[in-house]
Parts: C-alpha cells; sequence; structure tokens
C-alpha cells in the first residue's frame, strides 16, 4: 500500500519505527563489538573535522604568506599543509573502512532477524495464502535492509560531523566577523558575528524551503521500491515457468503483464525525477549562492583594511563549514526521503508478520499435538476457509507406522487442505492433530520444490547435502530410472526447468527413498508417471520403507490399488466427512 503522505518527517511515527529497527542489533550479543567499532568510527569523524580545522588555519598561513611574499614562511606554510593533509587522507579511508565493516555486521544481525520472524511459525505462508497485504516481503529483506543500515550510518555520523562541524567553526566564524563595522552616512554600525546570523538565516530559509519542495519524495520512494520489486517478481517469474508459458502459447499475455507492471514504474520515475528535478534546482541554486555570500560580506572589510587576504580565505572556509552544518538538512533531503520509505517497508512487513501471528493466535484453530505413542491421529478435526466456511466436518482417523492410505474424494472436498492441516501450514478450524513425538514427515506435492543448486542439494532437501552418502544416493536415483543423473550428483542446474516434471516427481520419490521418514504424504506426486512406471514406485516404496506411514491422494483409480486402507471424504450437510476404511 503506499505511504500515506500526512505522516511528519521526523513525528512519533518515525521515532517509533526507528527504534523499533535499530533495537533489533543495538540489543544483540553482537552489540558489543559493533559499539567499539561505532565508537572507533565516531572518533575518526571527529578527527576529520579537526583536520579541516587545522587546514583552515594553514591556508590561512599560507595564502597571508603568498601576500606579504614571503618564501620561506610560504614554504613552512606548504609542507605544514601536506603533513595535515596526509593525516587527513588516511583517517577518512579508516573511517570509511570500520563504517563498512560495522555496516555489514549491523546488516547481517537485522536480515538474520527479519528471516526467523518471516520464515518460523510459517508466518510467510498464512501471509502469502491468506493475508496478502503486504508487497514482496523479500525484497524489502534484502534490499531494504541494506539501504536502511547505510543510511542510518551515513545519515547519523554526517549529522554527527556536522554539529560538531557547525559548533567548532562557529566560535572562529564569530571571532572573525566580530570585529566589522558598516557605515550608513553619518551613521556607523557594528554587528557582532554578522557572518554567524548570515550562515543561520541562509540555512534556516533553504532548511524551510527545501523541505516543502521535497516532504513529497518520501511516498514516491516508498511506491517505487514496489513497484520495481513487481516489475523484477513478473520477469523471475516468467523465467521460472517458461516452459508451460510455452506449452500455453502465452506470451502474448506475460509480456503485456510484464508492460503493465513496467508502465507503474514509468509512471514512478516520472513523478521522482520531475521531484528531484526541483529539488536538485533548489538545493544546487542554494549551494551556489551561499558560495557567494561570505565574498560579498567580508569584501568591505578587506578592501577596508580590516581583514588580510588569509584571514579573507579563512572566512570564507568558516562560513562554509558553519552553513554547510547548518544545510544537512537540505543536502541529505533525497537520502532521508529514501531512508524513511525504508523505515516504513520494514516496519509494515514486521505488523504485518505480527498481525498474522496475531489472527492464528486468538482465532480458534486446529492444534498440533505430540504424541508419546506411535500413532497419528485425527481428532474431530473441522477445516474452513479464511473467511469461516466450512470445508471438512469431523473427521477422525488413526494411521500407525506402516499402514498405506488412499485418501480421496470429490473435487473440493477438502483433500489438499486436509494435508496441509497435517503438514501445519492451514490451521483454520478446529480439532486436534497428534503426531509422535521425533518423528519425521515428508510432503511431496504435485511438484516438488527443487532448490537451485546441486543434484545433491535437491535431493537431500531439506537435510543438509553434507550428510548424504554418495553410494545410496546414486543408489536411490538407479533404483527410481534416474541412473543418467547418479554421476551427476555436483552438478549444479536449474533443476526445475532442466528436468521434465515427471522427472522431478521421481526426483522426489528418490529424496523420500534416501530420507526413509516416518511419515510420508504424496499429494497427486506421481500424477505426471506413466502406469508401469507408478506401479514400480508405489512397490519400491512399500519395499524400501515397511515402516513408513504413507497417505497418498488418489485422483486416479490405480492409485488406491496400491495401498490397504482407505480415508474417503463425503459430502455431508454443512461440508465433507472422513469415512475411514
Amino acid at each position: 500500500m503506499p505511504l500515506p503522505h500526512t505522516h511528519a518527517l521526523f513525528g512519533p511515527r518515525f521515532l517509533r519505527h526507528l527504534w523499533r529497527l535499530v533495537r533489533i542489533y543495538w540489543t544483540s550479543p553482537d552489540a558489543r563489538r559493533g559499539g567499539l567499532l561505532l565508537a572507533t568510527a565516531i572518533a575518526l569523524e571527529l578527527a576529520t573535522v579537526y583536520g579541516t580545522w587545522k587546514l583552515s588555519e594553514v591556508q590561512r598561513d599560507l595564502f597571508d604568506a603568498f601576500q606579504d611574499k614571503q618564501m620561506a614562511a610560504f614554504l613552512a606554510a606548504i609542507g605544514f599543509f601536506l603533513t595535515v593533509a596526509a593525516g587527513f587522507v588516511t583517517v577518512s579511508t579508516l573511517r570509511i573502512y570500520l563504517r563498512g565493516a560495522l555496516e555489514i555486521r549491523w546488516r547481517r544481525w537485522m536480515t538474520a532477524h527479519f528471516l526467523e520472524q518471516w520464515m518460523t511459525s510459517q508466518a510467510y505462508c498464512e501471509i502469502e495464502l491468506h493475508r496478502k497485504g503486504t508487497d514482496n516481503p523479500d525484497q524489502r529483506i534484502s534490499e531494504d535492509i541494506r539501504d536502511f543500515v547505510a543510511s542510518a550510518l551515513g545519515l547519523s555520523l554526517s549529522l554527527l560531523a556536522a554539529i560538531v562541524t557547525l559548533v567548532t567553526f562557529s566560535s572562529m566564524l564569530w571571532s572573525l566577523s566580530g570585529t566589522w563595522t558598516f557605515s550608513a552616512g553619518a551613521n556607523h554600525f557594528h554587528i557582532p558575528g554578522l557572518m554567524m546570523w548570515v550562515a543561520i538565516a541562509y540555512g534556516l530559509l533553504a532548511i524551510f524551503v527545501t523541505h516543502r519542495v521535497g516532504r513529497s519524495l518520501i511516498g514516491i520512494q516508498f511506491n517505487r521500491q514496489r513497484v520495481e520489486a513487481d516489475f523484477r517478481f513478473t520477469l523471475a517469474r516468467f523465467r521460472e515457468n517458461v516452459e508451460d508459458v510455452a506449452l500455453a502459447q502465452g506470451e502474448p499475455a506475460e509480456r503485456r503483464t510484464a508492460v503493465s507492471r513496467f508502465d507503474a514504474v514509468v509512471d514512478n520515475y516520472w513523478s521522482l525525477i520531475r521531484k528531484l528535478r526541483d529539488l536538485t534546482l533548489l538545493t544546487t541554486g542554494i549551494g551556489q549562492a551561499n558560495s557567494l555570500v561570505p565574498l560579498l560580506v567580508a569584501a568591505p572589510a578587506f578592501f577596508a583594511g580590516h581583514l588580510s587576504f588569509g584571514s579573507v580565505m579563512q572566512v570564507r572556509i568558516a562560513y562554509g563549514e558553519v552553513s554547510g552544518g547548518l544545510t544537512w538538512f537540505v543536502n541529505a533531503y533525497q537520502e532521508i526521503a529514501r531512508w524513511r520509505a525504508n523505515i516504513e517497508r520494514l516496519v509494515t512487513l514486521l505488523e504485518e508478520i505480527e498481525a498474522t501471528k496475531a489472527v492464528l493466535d486468538q482465532a480458534e484453530r486446529v492444534q498440533i499435538e505430540r504424541a508419546p505413542d506411535g500413532w497419528l491421529r485425527l481428532d474431530r478435526l473441522r477445516l474452513s476457509r479464511p473467511d469461516g466456511t466450512l470445508i471438512v466436518e469431523d473427521a477422525s482417523a488413526t494411521l500407525r507406522h506402516g499402514n498405506r492410505v488412499a485418501l480421496y474424494g470429490p473435487s473440493g472436498a477438502g483433500k489438499r487442505m486436509l494435508l496441509r492441516a497435517i503438514a501445519g501450514i492451514w490451521r483454520f478450524g478446529s480439532g486436534r492433530i497428534e503426531i509422535p513425538i521425533g518423528s519425521r514427515t515428508l510432503f511431496l506435492p504435485q511438484r516438488p520444490y527443487l532448490p537451485i543448486g546441486s543434484l545433491r542439494e535437491a535431493l537431500t532437501y531439506p537435510e543438509p547435502a553434507t550428510g548424504a552418502d554418495d553410494v545410496r544416493a546414486r543408489e536411490v536415483l538407479e533404483l527410481v530410472g534416474l541412473g543418467p543423473l547418479a554421476n551427476r550428483l555436483d552438478d549444479r542446474e536449474h533443476w526445475q526447468q532442466f528436468l521434465s516434471g515427471g522427472e522431478q516427481q521421481l526426483l522426489g520419490i528418490a529424496r523420500a527413498l534416501l530420507q526413509e521418514p516416518d511419515w510420508l504424504f504424496l499429494d497427486e506426486a506421481t500424477s505426471g508417471l506413466d502406469e508401469p512406471t507408478e506401479r514400480r514406485v508405489y512397490h519400491l516404496l512399500a519395499e524400501r520403507l515397511p515402516r513408513t506411514g504413507l497417505v497418498s491422494i488418489a485422483d486416479r483409480p490405480t492409485v488406491a490399488s496400491f495401498h490397504d486402507r482407505q480415508w474417503r471424504l463425503a459430502r455431508g450437510d454443512s461440508g465433507t466427512l472422513l469415512e475411514a476404511a
């Protein structure tokens, strides 16, 4: 959803959201080391301000010696200038390195936190399947966290430097402009610290005008992240399903969708560049005009002999530093707008995850418990849609090790919903599911998930590939009919695209044979196989996994014949009933 433009840039909402994100890292176990890096970075930031101060003094001496034609003093000033400049460059380089080290530690910890929130308790599944209130959570975790951390460090350190610079050079500017006297006819006026007042007035005016012109950038940047991510997702989805699209001759439809998504990118971009045009015109104009102010104000004093040429140069530097500190907000406004959008996108993702979990915690839902015996039980299970529509009513059944159960019923009766409930990703309803303590379950859908990586990783998923024995891995591939792949265990491919639908299903069966789960659930996991191959697969499962409890969705009559029990979903008055036989 677009970010409302009514939120204050630095109001209470911003402060609450900022603290919520900042404390993720700064209350973590890594905060002590991060604090050391931050303290060092701050010290180096202050050292650069001190270096700028010394450089201003050196330039004053340098130009005074140049004006007075004193070669010895001029050469001494040059030598001192080179020494200070070398130290300044060294400190600046080290400061950037340490800031980068802190940035990657902070980002790593925040990313781990968001992944834990998103990927545990299956919040990601509930959001994607049922709520859909948050766009592109993957993009928020990968890009918004990166930009948030970089801007948090960059803006905070630059603001600190601006404040210290303002304080440091204000005293210099005040003392340099404290002796200026102006005449108007017979009257003489003395204005203490004239240049300070000019810098303050100029800075406040620049801040006010910049914010008035650029405040809508926050909403534009928020929407930019969304439309760019939507466009990328459209292209990635096309790439993932190129064969299916080609078979359906759907290229024109996909192209229309991609063009439509890109049109939204273009519209947002035009809004962005128009606003950046106005803001850049303003900030550049402010900067250029501001560079002339100290010379215009100091010129009368210089021509009257009250200031030396070196003092004028020092005034110009001091004014530039003070003015730079005061106009920090103006120069950083574009980055602040992006950062503000990053904060909103990250916090709204956390809020959506929490809201999803709260709905699941408060609503009546299916209870999943760990049972001490070796039975898997469904106890008075009622399953419904998120809107409350009842699908499955009063499902009770038991399954023990070695049972082979065919689950069948009419389309829409809730077969897949029942398997999802056992997997723990469909909690809408009531009743109880008991799963034996310590048991391992494996669910194979019609199109098994194959990670992009080595064949070994696809075969052992979701277990680590390091535990796979080469001999056993090759054996199960041979057994299911994927012998030509047996010597490619460490080849890396996009296996979802490399293998046909039937080969993908065979790889899923090989995964089950390799992992030997206690409970195996097949959701049309052999629908892409011919009947002889399907028969051989079920015989392999019975022979190799005699202790595994098996439940298969049987939309084809041949599948039911490979099982010794049946769970039939039959329509009743309020939903479908489970009849176990």
